[in-house]
């Protein structure tokens, strides 16, 4: 279960703080530096190329851990109700992160590839919405952790 745990724990700092990093230092620098947006987006298509792989380990781990937790607790009939909601809010990250991968990042992909310069702005406008929001969930679900089992 330890193992479980720490698995689970350092899948979430990578994923939740690689988001954070990208959303609000990352995106204001590359704003502020490169003014040419095909710069901007062969840079984002080579950053998301280099974290997705890292979130998708995540996301892997992370499902993988905390079913076998819940297994290992009884299932989810004999879980509390704070765990029933951060597993929710982690399948609909989960979610998230694999339309962001499948539609819009493969959208900036081929317009990248492409030099379609437009739709990969559309493209990234779209995931970065999605990894503000995914951003959201993942902060709301670590605080879940510490808030809900204070309340029952």
């Amino acid at each position: 279960m330890l193992i479980a745990k720490l698995l689970h724990v350092l899948s979430t700092v990578l994923w939740v703080g690689g988001m954070f990093f990208a959303h609000q230092c990352l995106r204001p620098a590359v704003l502020a530096q490169l003014d040419q947006p095909p710069l901007r987006l062969k840079l984002w298509n080579a950053v998301f190329g280099r974290f997705f792989p890292w979130v998708w380990v995540s996301v892997i781990l992370l499902l993988v851990t905390g079913q076998w937790m819940v297994l290992q607790m009884g299932g989810m009939a004999g879980l509390p109700v704070h765990l029933h909601v951060m597993t929710g809010i982690g399948y609909v990250m989960a979610a998230i992160f694999a339309y962001i991968y499948f539609v819009p990042y493969g959208r900036l992909r081929r317009a990248v590839a492409a030099e379609d310069w437009p739709a990969g702005k559309a493209a990234l406008d779209r995931i970065r919405g999605l990894v503000g929001t995914n951003l959201v969930l993942g902060v709301v679900n670590v605080c879940l952790v510490f808030l809900l089992p204070l309340l029952g």
